[in-house]
């Protein structure tokens, strides 16, 4: 099994979970990266990293969300997913890169249409303030 093939085994396990913020951490490199649709720079480190892929999880893991399809290139895979958040429908890939170990070391967030991207930087921002608290 692949590098990537065997991360993704680990990233879905821990979606399948309710994706905790602790299992999170577990699959995530000390150095991980990721890349928001709705903040301009890219948040660095594992408990920043692991602060949004919850969050995300909680907004956008509900039982509408699944993934479509994926494609695994060398240590990269690409997930395409849909959900429903608030009435809204939301298209959007997830871009995870995985260092030698099968650790995520980037992960990027690609979300369409307009309107979704406002509804997923809404309800993110909610659920980042609460974590916060």
């Amino acid at each position: 099994m692949s590098v990537a093939a065997q991360g993704l085994k680990e990233w879905h396990d821990v979606i399948d979970a309710g994706s905790k913020p602790d299992a999170l951490a577990e699959i995530l490199h000390e150095d991980a990266v990721f890349h928001s649709p709705v903040v301009h720079t890219p948040q660095e480190g594992r408990a920043i990293v692991t602060a949004y892929l919850s969050a995300a999880g909680m907004t956008l893991g509900n039982d509408s969300f699944e993934y479509l399809r994926e494609v695994v290139d060398g240590n990269t895979a690409v997930l395409e997913f849909q959900t429903e958040m608030e009435g809204i429908k939301v298209n959007g890939v997830d871009i995870i890169t995985f260092d030698d170990d099968g650790k995520i070391i980037d992960f990027k967030v690609m979300v369409r249409p307009l309107k979704a991207i406002n509804k997923v930087w809404e309800m993110m921002g909610r659920q980042l303030e609460m974590m916060k608290s």
